[in-house]
């Protein structure tokens, strides 16, 4: 059972990395892709804040965890969830992104943001770079976990099963990974166009260690997360984490429109509104 108080303060901070992504597309002159930062934001603030060993002033540490965002259209997600442990600087990221020669771009690049493990965005290759990280700490008797965040779209990329049939082969039990399954594409929804399910048994039957939350809920975030195998186990894990994309802005929440989108003054004021009222019912359960 995760620790109550702990998974309070995740909470705070995953409503604050909210506001704060709100608050960059508000002010940003075009579009980013909120919808898939909003469904998988618990799970990067868990990881960032809770779960991975990583230290902003020390960021070459041998011992790190490693972090590989494979959806890497998700990459303001997770430059807001890092700015707020100390890797980047949130005004820095307001004032400067997407502009000409901007470190923060719509997809992340580890030669202009020390911290960041790969350069991603082309989907599908997550996974095979992180079974070969994963691999290479295995043959080097190293103890840390490699992580890999996926959206469900991306996995019918054919490169996707061939990295899970070798991290199996291999017997990677250091390595995670974790579908953002908003059952969502860029333009329509996933099993009116692909039919994924059964999703999960597709992992399984692959050999992995599959678990299934509720990727919008930090207890069952926690809860996964702090019960992983231990990284000796030979058996990689999969944590199918069932999402809404948009999560907890009314007007975005299910709608296809916005996968990429920008919001006017009002749009944001109704966004944030949104979002408070979230987090007070959410703390009334507390």
């Amino acid at each position: 059972m995760a620790d109550k108080q702990e998974v309070a303060r995740l909470k705070k901070l995953s409503h604050q990395a909210r506001q704060n992504l709100v608050k960059l597309c508000g002010s940003y002159n075009g579009n980013i892709h909120m919808g898939g930062d909003l469904s998988m934001i618990d799970v990067l603030t868990c990881l960032y804040h809770h779960t991975m060993n990583v230290d902003p002033k020390d960021i070459q540490m041998p011992t790190r965890d490693r972090f590989i965002l494979s959806k890497g259209h998700g990459a303001v997600c997770m430059y807001i969830v890092m700015a707020l442990r100390g890797f980047f600087d949130y005004d820095e990221i307001v004032r400067t992104y997407g502009k000409l020669d901007s470190a923060y771009g719509q997809h992340p690049c580890k030669v202009r943001l020390p911290g960041v493990e790969t350069s991603t965005g082309s989907l599908g290759h997550g996974l095979a770079i992180c079974v070969g990280l994963a691999a290479a700490a295995k043959t080097a008797g190293a103890k840390h976990r490699v992580f890999c965040m996926m959206g469900d779209g991306e996995t019918c990329e054919g490169s996707v099963w061939e990295a899970a049939i070798n991290g199996h082969a291999l017997g990677l039990g250091n390595l995670v990974g974790i579908v953002d399954r908003n059952k969502q594409l860029m333009t329509s929804f996933s099993e009116d166009s692909v039919k994924l399910e059964p999703y999960a048994d597709k992992w399984r039957a692959f050999g992995w260690n599959v678990v299934e939350i509720n990727g919008n809920d930090m207890e069952q975030v926690v809860d996964a997360l702090d019960n992983l195998p231990p990284v000796d186990s030979g058996v990689p894990t999969m944590i199918v984490a069932n999402t809404v994309k948009g999560n907890r802005i009314s007007f975005m929440e299910k709608q296809v429109k916005w996968h990429c989108g920008s919001l006017n003054p009002q749009d944001m004021e109704r966004a944030l509104s949104d979002l408070d009222a979230a987090y007070a019912k959410e703390q009334e359960g507390v």
